[in-house]
């Protein structure tokens, strides 16, 4: 064009000088449309797919209304307050096995809000851990525990975040007496945490209920009484009776209503399905259109939390490796069969969300795996790694998915860029209550978390 003026003849004889003289605004105008139609063009798969695009979006996590929740604990804010600051409370830490441990671990260590609520290790540790990293990569068992004292899970921690849209919780789906585990109470088992199941409650109270006490924290009736916690308590159960207010089971209920409020909203896939533009790259996109197409990822990880409520054998490995403490034994192994008993289940686990696995270094319930990329690769091949699998136990939805290096870059970018949410660092309190470091309080965590 030689910097002169183009010139284009509109309607009705008006002469608009449109010529762009920058480059910026030309680079606008080329990316703009691309993905203003991507955008429509997806919203119109997703509508062709679900009826509308509103199925797949999360609720703010102000919107209590619209969060799930189990009828027999109402969502409140001072409820979700109050389990906020239980959850990530060191001060409950007060029935360790070794004297040492007392005060140093919380529900946090094994939720961590920069690890998308996950381990940020292969296995979660609480008691007789030590030491934290940037985001709890560099958690060792504490060379003064004798590896049967700490705990630490034979399995991957699932992750909290849009956990509300579970009704059964865990890779088995053992907490929870509603739903999917309607008729399996034969297997709630006196004297285990599967016992919490009689309860009634839906799967995230029953773990928060169970959760204390196996992970060793206590409420101490008296601490709450004569302690800071004492008014969050009368405030988050008014109705309760002062003689069962300050209670496990009360504690256990906020800290279950707030991990129903830790939601990805701020994801730029759930800006861009709330009607925000440009939020989404063009291989993002294009990834997306393979998620809900051709790699037909949605028949698992499915609504708003991309988690689904089914149970699949994938046939991946698991928890392996020279870090590794301990075994997970047959029952964790079989996955959901080793709940139920029935040989029909074996070998499925629960599929996870897949919100903030930018955030995760390892994958699967094993943690075989130590990149997302990993992982598609792992489902485009639909061959098993875990050789204890039998085939005829494979999903029939494990299968080749025939996709391209190209298309598994694409499919990567959206799962690990447009899932993600850069802040969950609003889900965690300034402080707690008790002035304790958390989410650990042992003596190098408190050096690598700047507590001291």
């Amino acid at each position: 064009m030689n910097g002169q003026p183009m010139r284009i003849l509109l309607n009705r004889g008006f002469v608009v000088l449109t010529y762009l003289i920058l480059i910026g605004c030309v680079d606008d105008e080329l990316i703009f449309h691309p993905i203003a139609d991507q955008e429509q063009l997806f919203k119109e798969r997703i509508t062709d797919l679900f009826g509308n695009t509103e199925s797949l979006v999360l609720p703010g996590e102000q919107e209590l209304s619209k969060i799930p929740a189990d009828f027999r604990n109402e969502l409140s804010s001072d409820k979700i307050i109050l389990g906020q600051l239980l959850f990530h409370e060191t001060g409950l830490a007060l029935n360790p096995k070794n004297e040492i441990g007392r005060g140093t671990y919380s529900c946090s260590s094994c939720h961590i809000a920069a690890s998308g609520f996950q381990s940020g290790m292969q296995q979660g540790m609480a008691e007789g851990g030590l030491g934290f990293g940037f985001r709890g990569e560099n958690r060792i068992m504490n060379p003064e525990y004798h590896p049967d004292s700490v705990d630490v899970q034979p399995i991957r921690v699932p992750t909290i975040l849009n956990a509300a849209f579970q009704q059964v919780v865990l890779w088995n789906g053992q907490f929870g007496a509603n739903g999917l585990n309607t008729g399996t109470e034969a297997h709630w088992t006196e004297g285990t945490p599967k016992a919490t199941n009689h309860l009634g409650f839906d799967g995230l109270e029953t773990q928060a209920i169970a959760g204390l006490g196996v992970h060793r924290m206590v409420i101490d009736t008296a601490m709450i009484t004569n302690g800071p916690y004492k008014h969050l308590f009368d405030r988050a159960f008014p109705d309760a009776p002062e003689s069962d207010r300050y209670s496990l089971l009360n504690a256990g209920l906020s800290i279950a209503a707030f991990v129903r409020t830790v939601l990805a909203t701020e994801a730029p896939f759930q800006k861009m399905l709330r009607g925000e533009s440009h939020t989404m790259t063009e291989e993002e996109f294009k990834g997306a259109f393979l998620f809900y197409g051709k790699a037909q990822c949605y028949q698992c990880h499915s609504g708003p939390g991309m988690n689904g409520m089914d149970f699949h054998a994938l046939g991946m490995n698991d928890l392996s490796g020279t870090r590794v403490i301990g075994q997970a034994d047959e029952a964790t192994k079989k996955g959901r069969g080793g709940f139920t008993n029935n040989a029909a289940d074996d070998f499925k686990f629960k599929t996870p969300p897949l919100y903030n696995l930018r955030d995760v270094s390892f994958f699967g319930h094993g943690s075989s795996f130590t990149s997302v990329r990993e992982v598609i690769e792992y489902k485009n091949s639909g061959t098993a790694q875990n050789t204890e699998v039998p085939s005829d136990q494979l999903s029939s939805l494990f299968t080749p998915l025939n996709l391209s290096d190209e298309e598994i870059d694409q499919l990567t970018l959206f799962i690990e860029n447009a899932l993600h949410d850069p802040d969950l660092n609003r889900y965690v309190p300034e402080a707690t209550p008790m002035g304790n470091c958390f989410p650990n309080a042992d003596a190098q965590s408190k050096i690598d978390l700047g507590c001291e």
